[in-house]
């Protein structure tokens, strides 16, 4: 679709809108901008984002005159697809398309798409680092923080981009189709969005549904749902794992990471010549080393990074130590199933703040995995009440309910001996609370270091 001179509807004033309206402005197409919330100030909108400021703007709800004219409408990922509105727009014969398909439609050159329920941040980040090591021009883009939509325009065909895709942005595209395309893991999440486990599988599956034979697919061997996905694709499929070897694809034996092509056999590294914790990092690293070597970075220059290469802000993050006590900020644990992962990469007794938002999540393995390790859990939020009772069900009885995030804090500390670990790691979202889990681990971080060791 030729977009020049048409008419764009951008629903959403946040940072994907700004993103979208900004690109399709640049390759001149008429904007108009729509969003749900009628008691925003246009005025002070405008002010922000100056980019706004020839545009007509729609708040609070979208009629059947307003929809008329339009060619296309460019959904923000925040933005759910089963709106009466976005439900009037399919019925009108108005194509959808979210940031991701709009990104692409511009964008040159190559581009790495990498998904999954955990893990996503790090392996884009670490994949990102690789790629920049050996190739010129390299973008790290997507979920992580950067609107793909905000780097289209300046990409060439010897650009790399490397996109952390979140199954809210999936939903919406249609001829997207990355060169490598990579599933971490699917456990439960956002069935708030989704509603069922079968919709958020099939969501997540999508990256790959365009990619040509010729182009690569990195899964999860022991993801069983991945593994089965796996077998269904046209496409090449190179498999990680962290538990049996394979005869094609990266696998974890004892502490060393290999690869083998089906002919030979190579090792890549020892896991304690990295910087990061757990067997999920170790993943994450299995993952952005097939991500790599499958568009062509030579295994020295992967190598290199993979030994400096630090944890991401946020996730299993160490903060400081006060007292003898170690705290770590996992404010990225916004599920139980990453949640867990913090708990098993913690090597010290732990006392664990968590509870958030809930997102309809079951706690149950999450406080089985506790294991003994978890000496305090204090909770906050709008699920503490829900997840006391499912601690209590499981036996654990050592919990404290606060208030307020700085109340859960100061308990842990005070609760705290020398040797014990402090974590965030909530398990939920931050909504409610804070305005997103950056906000959240960067308010422990401060906090934490504020802490008098007197």
């Amino acid at each position: 679709m030729d977009l020049t001179g048409k008419t764009v509807l951008v629903v959403g004033s946040g940072i994907s809108g700004v993103a979208a309206t900004e690109l399709l402005k640049k390759k001149n197409v008429n904007v108009v901008l729509f969003d749900g919330n009628k008691e925003l100030d246009l005025t002070a909108l405008r002010e922000k984002h100056p980019v706004f400021a020839d545009v007509k703007i729609i708040l609070g709800e979208l009629t059947a005159e307003d929809r008329s004219g339009l060619d296309l409408v460019v959904l923000s990922p925040g933005v759910p697809t089963d709106l009466p509105m976005v439900e009037d727009l399919k019925k009108d014969g108005i194509p959808i398309w979210g940031e991701i398909e709009l990104a692409c439609h511009f964008a040159k050159g190559r581009i790495v798409a990498i998904t999954g329920t955990n893990g996503k941040t790090t392996t884009t980040a670490l994949c990102g680092e690789i790629m920049a090591n050996y190739y010129r021009d390299v973008k790290v883009v997507g979920n992580i923080g950067i609107p793909y939509t905000s780097v289209a325009a300046d990409t060439t065909d010897e650009t790399v981009t490397v996109a952390e895709i979140s199954s809210f942005q999936l939903e919406t595209i249609h001829t997207f189709h990355p060169a490598v395309s990579a599933i971490l893991n699917i456990t439960p999440d956002h069935l708030n969005r989704h509603h069922t486990m079968e919709c958020y599988i099939k969501t997540k599956e999508r990256i790959a549904e365009n990619q040509t034979e010729d182009e690569v697919c990195v899964l999860n061997y022991e993801d069983e749902v991945l593994r089965a996905f796996g077998e269904t694709l046209h496409t090449n499929v190179l498999y990680f794992s962290s538990r049996q070897k394979l005869d094609r694809g990266l696998y974890l034996d004892g502490e060393d990471i290999y690869y083998a092509d089906g002919e030979n056999t190579t090792k890549v590294i020892n896991v304690n010549e990295l910087n990061i914790l757990g067997t999920h990092n170790y993943e994450n690293v299995m993952a952005a080393t097939g991500i790599a070597l499958s568009l062509g970075v030579p295994m020295d220059k992967i190598v290199e990074v993979l030994k400096r290469f630090q944890a991401v802000e946020h996730r299993i993050e160490y903060v400081t130590e006060k007292r003898g006590v170690k705290f770590y900020n996992d404010s990225k644990g916004t599920n139980p199933d990453a949640a867990i992962k913090g708990i098993c990469a913690m090597n010290r007794p732990t006392l664990l703040i968590g509870g958030g938002y809930d997102k309809q999540s079951e706690y149950d393995e999450w406080i089985e995995s506790f294991g003994g390790k978890v000496k305090l859990l204090v909770l906050i939020g709008q699920t503490r009440e829900k997840i006391a009772a499912c601690a209590r069900a499981h036996g654990f009885e050592n919990i404290v309910l606060c208030d307020t995030f700085e109340e859960a804090i100061d308990t842990c500390y005070r609760n705290a001996v020398s040797g014990d670990a402090v974590l965030l790691s909530p398990a939920c979202a931050s909504w409610g609370m804070f305005k997103n889990y950056e906000e959240r681990g960067r308010i422990f971080k401060e906090y934490v270091r504020a802490l008098k060791e007197d």
